[in-house]
């Protein structure tokens, strides 16, 4: 039986201030409808049942999550004790499924992407459980084909491509998984056209997942047993924060994915967008004649190329203002330069070094 496993973990510091630690990214409606977990649990309808359907976050999200998500059962928003990375978060999802059903498929995808026409992401999650049926021990991931060389993503590099019937999306036997590169690699990887971006997709074996981190990672395999083998024990809770937390984070992609032989990729017949920062907005809503991009109220004068997001009921005005991104919340506001992302991987940590914890 194919469970997602949807992680909502991350913190997404790089939408700061609108994103916080009680109400990160995949918690906000950055298209101004639904928030982008809401949109990730809607895309599987008719494809996985609520019953089947498990998010994986950090406790103190659960209650806020549940609410967002009143059609799945309480019992599947797992809370993880503290923050250690994809691999120990997939590993207890797997030891959660299997707790139930032996021969679970699990669907791993992250909360907080953008994916278009849900027919085709549910089309292609179809060929790839297939292919999971056909040779059990083998893992299928999604790769997007790249649009520019980006330094931001990691990389699949493809090998031979599989005999797909009929019109299914075509998959390739993956050479390797490749580390976020420099602008001049990421550059011979697009003009290869045999690499893809990595889009942390994942379609395996619940079993299989589970025995390649026994393989590759010990440690944390053990761990993850003590936690498995509590699940329904009075003692559960008492289990999963000691063991959890004496787990060294790793991603899926260090722990598993560079080592593991038998992967193949789909190459994705989907849009998709990992909507990693402000910037990402100007995919999500029009641009008006001066090709700003506005969510919310704005007058502008003199104003080009300027990203703004504010309240409904606060209007931001901008005068000679070009190519900056403006961010109006109730207590606090962000003004940069476009482009400037290493700066604004810092506001966080600068946050926590000047003392300044409640507007984290």
């Amino acid at each position: 039986m194919l469970h997602a496993i949807i992680m909502a973990g991350g913190s997404g510091t790089r939408f700061w201030p609108a994103s916080r630690a009680a109400k990160p990214k995949q918690l906000l409606a950055l298209d101004g409808q639904q928030t982008m977990l809401q949109a990730t649990v809607d895309r599987l309808a008719g494809l996985v049942e609520p019953e089947h359907t498990h998010v994986v976050t950090n406790q103190r999200l659960v209650a806020a999550i549940a609410e967002q998500l009143p059609q799945l059962p309480v019992a599947n928003i797992l809370g993880e004790p503290c923050r250690r990375d994809t691999a120990p978060c997939i590993g207890l999802a797997a030891e959660i499924v299997l707790a139930t059903d032996p021969d679970a498929t699990m669907l791993v995808m992250p909360a907080d992407h953008l994916i278009a026409a849900s027919e085709l992401f549910q089309s292609a999650v179809g060929h790839a459980n297939q292919l999971v049926a056909d040779d059990p021990g083998r893992i299928v991931t999604f790769g997007i084909s790249p649009t520019y060389p980006a330094e931001s993503f990691g990389y699949i590099e493809r090998g031979a491509q599989q005999a797909d019937a009929g019109s299914q999306p075509t998959s390739f036997q993956v050479t390797r998984f490749r580390e976020k590169p420099t602008v001049e690699v990421a550059r011979e990887y697009l003009e290869s056209g045999q690499f893809y971006w990595n889009s942390g997709i994942f379609v395996w074996r619940a079993e299989t997942i589970l025995a390649a981190l026994e393989e590759h990672q010990p440690v944390l395999r053990n761990h993850l047993r003590a936690i498995g083998e509590a699940i329904g024990n009075a003692d559960y809770e008492q289990t999963l924060a000691k063991e959890f937390t004496a787990i060294e984070g790793i991603s899926i992609d260090y722990a598993v994915m560079e080592h593991y032989q038998n992967v193949l990729v789909i190459e994705a017949p989907f849009d998709w967008d990992d909507v990693g920062h402000w910037q990402s907005l100007e995919r999500i809503h029009e641009q008006d004649e001066d090709g700003n991009t506005i969510v919310g109220q704005h007058v502008g004068i003199g104003t080009r190329g300027t990203i703004v997001r504010s309240a409904e009921d606060h209007l931001v005005v901008t005068v000679g203002m070009e190519d900056c991104i403006i961010v109006h919340t109730p207590d606090a506001t962000l003004v940069a330069r476009r482009g400037d992302e290493a700066a604004l991987r810092q506001i966080v940590e600068r946050l926590k070094e000047d003392g300044l914890e409640d507007y984290l």
